[in-house]
């Protein structure tokens, strides 16, 4: 589909990337902005006129924000799409205000070479409805496409919570990752010696909640131990995944670098050891829940900056697969629909500010991936946008969800802030409940 050439947004409350607010309109041209325009200032100018049509939208009562940057999900295509498939999950990612997100490797085939990874950007150039990128996995051996496959934004590491080619969980192995190249390395810090000795220990135990006993707070921070400690040898840019533990936190609290980063996903900010009481096995998951001291530590350390930005880890599985008894049920949980009216809804109760959110969930990930031209709503940005409701209340409904399972783990939380318009590349992706089916978004640049 070619996009609208021009589109003019009025009466929004829009964001600026100072975090002030102003009412006043964007305006829109080849998918860029060209003018942010004071709506109470006589002194600005009118919108540029142009000899096309003008799509206009309405938004009053509506606020403006950058587009939703998911830096970590798990789309399932190719080779699982019976969970998930990059049409679905860019669906939900569009009802959800989610402009552009980066994927994980461990689809089948894995994401390990250049041929790989051009073969996950043409089926996204043909179904996705978003933006895209791709990380490439590395496996134990460090094959030449780990530097040189483009493009990425970095290579992760999974240092536990695996099996097969992408576990990396020995550090002779991991220090020859480090050592070579200047890519970002995104690691899934969990300690897999620990995890496989917990196993067997609470080995026969049905009930889930002991997933996070198995997979302990010492786990993740161990593994977080050694990855700032290779990252701090060769000062090589590192971001550490969906964090989860107080420990965490507090190491990163002393003895975090500026070339590292981490990020936190709304589920280990707001759901704890609690959950599998009331949802069982839809609250299993890699890195497990915590406990609420961790909730408050996290929350805490994302606040002061610590912790950068936001993940959903978009990650799901069917209902009949979670079904199953632990241990083998799967481990993940859907996302990317709710993680913006979350958030959202945390600031409209004072946790944080709404900038704040927007911060954390574009700006910032857009910064920490050198993503050009995204995260903010300034002329000469790319219109990825989202206009949210912050006034009205409604549940997360299972049978609203975009997502190829169908089923979240916050369904019936009263949220707001949900998307009422999202826009990619200056195209309405969704629109006050219809997804555009024919829009499609564009590969993301990382610049070195």
């Amino acid at each position: 589909m070619v996009a609208n050439s021009s589109l003019l947004i009025r009466n929004a409350h829009i964001l600026l990337p100072n975090g002030d607010f102003m009412n006043g309109d964007v305006q829109i041209q080849e998918g860029t902005i060209v003018q942010v325009i004071d709506a109470h200032n006589a002194d600005t100018p009118p919108p540029v006129s142009t000899n096309e049509a003008v799509r206009e939208i309405d938004a009053q009562g509506l606020t403006l924000l950058p587009g939703v940057i998911d830096p970590q999900v798990h789309f399932r295509e190719p080779g699982l799409e019976h969970k998930e498939d990059l049409f679905t999950a860019s669906s939900a990612c569009a009802k959800g205000g989610v402009t552009s997100f980066l994927e994980m490797p461990n689809t089948k085939p894995l994401t390990t070479t250049q041929a790989t990874l051009d073969s996950k950007l043409q089926l996204a150039a043909q179904k996705a409805l978003v933006n895209y990128g791709f990380f490439i996995g590395a496996t134990p051996e460090v094959l030449p496409d780990l530097l040189e496959a483009n493009p990425t934004p970095g290579i992760k590491i999974f240092m536990g919570s695996m099996h097969g080619p992408l576990l990396n969980d020995q550090e002779e192995g991991l220090e020859k990752i480090f050592a070579y190249g200047d890519r970002l390395i995104a690691v899934h810090a969990e300690n897999q010696a620990r995890i496989t000795e917990r196993r067997q220990q609470f080995a026969g135990i049905t009930d889930p909640a002991v997933h996070s006993q198995i997979q302990d707070n010492l786990a993740a921070l161990q593994a977080t131990q050694l990855a700032l400690k290779l990252s701090k040898k060769y000062q090589r840019r590192l971001h550490i995944l969906h964090m989860s533990t107080a420990e965490e936190a507090d190491l990163l609290r002393q003895e975090k670098p500026a070339w590292v980063t981490a990020e936190v996903t709304p589920q280990h900010l707001l759901l704890n050891t609690s959950a599998y009481e009331t949802i069982g096995t839809l609250a299993q998951m890699n890195p497990p829940l915590r406990s609420p001291h961790d909730n408050e530590v996290l929350w805490q350390a994302l606040l002061d900056g610590v912790i950068d930005f936001i993940a959903t880890d978009h990650a799901p599985h069917t209902l009949e697969e979670k079904a199953q008894t632990y241990p083998n049920s799967p481990s993940g949980m859907p996302g990317v629909e709710t993680s913006l009216p979350l958030m959202l809804t945390q600031a409209k109760q004072g946790r944080c500010t709404v900038a704040q959110v927007a911060n954390w969930m574009s700006t910032a990930v857009a910064k920490a991936y050198r993503i050009p031209k995204k995260g903010a709503i300034a002329p000469g940005y790319d219109a990825d946008l989202v206009l949210v409701d912050l006034d009205t209340y409604r549940p997360v409904l299972r049978e609203e969800l975009q997502t190829k399972c169908k089923w979240s783990p916050f369904e019936g939380w009263s949220l707001t802030g949900f998307p009422v318009v999202t826009i990619v590349g200056g195209q309405v992706v969704y629109d006050r409940g219809t997804i555009n089916a024919e829009v499609r978004g564009k590969a993301l640049r990382f610049d070195a």
